[in-house]
């Protein structure tokens, strides 16, 4: 390891911030004074080296997931479980549950160094979490993963089978195949999550639409691991039927993960129109803008 990673407590005191390379971790414990020290030190040491460790076995980390797999390293064997179930029906690689493996990863090494009532390990807005007994985490949910201020709210209770929260969508920090704003995925882990949410918002989309702009995703990051297949740029005028079409879509394929119990509910929103499959109720922060006729995608 050439460079050094940034681990620093922010400035409210209660929040540890973690920094290397593209995992940039916001982390929280609650908990007894000590037992969240050792936490936030356990935290630390094996954030240390662990962009290393994903960068030798990137190679294979980047092409697409088979059933079997080489991977040496835990968190990219993690990686690789998570997207293992979709290998066989559609192109995915273990870089698509890569921020959530990291998330899991941070919170187990905190787990295991102490006792805490909750803790959660935020990785650029995939999530993992630890629920003591009677404690809840709420969850903010946007329009957009690249616009400020929160819309609707959803809360995770200890009881709830839930542990892992992803986002995924063309606005956010990877590539999309699809033109969802965001989809939400709520999972038994961050892992499993992270996955669900990219092949979701992968499938709400509306081949060969005129309004919607795509270039070859290594033209835009030449180590893409989507290769030469078509990213989604810009989304233009879409009818309310093509909107709801294309939601339909990602929610088909939502409810089939939701069956299989690869997912225990999903969030859909694409222009204003919001789709939810299996989830708790959410509560509305403001009123919802009002839905026309026509739609343009920023």
């Amino acid at each position: 390891m050439t460079r050094l990673p940034q681990i620093a407590l922010l400035s409210d005191g209660r929040r540890l911030h973690l920094q290397d390379g593209p995992i940039d971790l916001i982390v929280e414990a609650r908990g007894r004074e000590h037992e969240v020290r050792a936490a936030y030190e356990a935290a630390a040491r094996r954030f240390a080296g662990l962009l290393d460790e994903l960068c030798a076995e990137l190679r294979e980390l980047r092409a697409a997931a088979e059933k079997r797999t080489s991977l040496k390293g835990v968190v990219a064997r993690r990686m690789h479980a998570a997207v293992a179930p979709y290998a066989s029906d559609c192109f995915i690689t273990p870089m698509a549950a890569v921020a959530g493996s990291v998330a899991e990863e941070i919170l187990g090494a905190m787990l295991d160094a102490a006792s805490l009532d909750r803790v959660y390990v935020n990785n650029g807005g995939d999530i993992a979490l630890h629920l003591g007994q009677g404690e809840h985490f709420s969850v903010g949910l946007l329009d957009r993963p690249d616009h400020d201020g929160v819309m609707r709210a959803m809360r995770v209770d200890a009881d709830d089978p839930v542990r892992g929260i992803a986002t995924s969508g063309r606005h956010g920090r990877s590539f999309s195949l699809g033109i969802a704003d965001a989809v939400t995925v709520l999972a038994a882990t961050a892992s499993q999550a992270d996955a669900a949410a990219t092949v979701i918002a992968n499938a709400i989309d509306l081949p060969g639409h005129p309004a919607i702009i795509r270039q070859p995703a290594n033209e835009l990051q030449p180590d893409s691991d989507l290769g030469a297949r078509l990213v989604t740029r810009a989304v233009g005028e879409l009818s309310q039927s093509e909107i709801a079409a294309a939601l339909e879509s990602g929610a088909e394929c939502a409810r089939q993960l939701f069956d299989r119990g690869l997912i225990e509910g999903a969030v859909l929103r694409l222009c204003g129109d919001m789709l939810v499959i299996g989830t708790k109720d959410i509560e509305e922060q403001r009123p919802r803008p009002l839905v026309l006729e026509h739609a343009v995608c920023a």
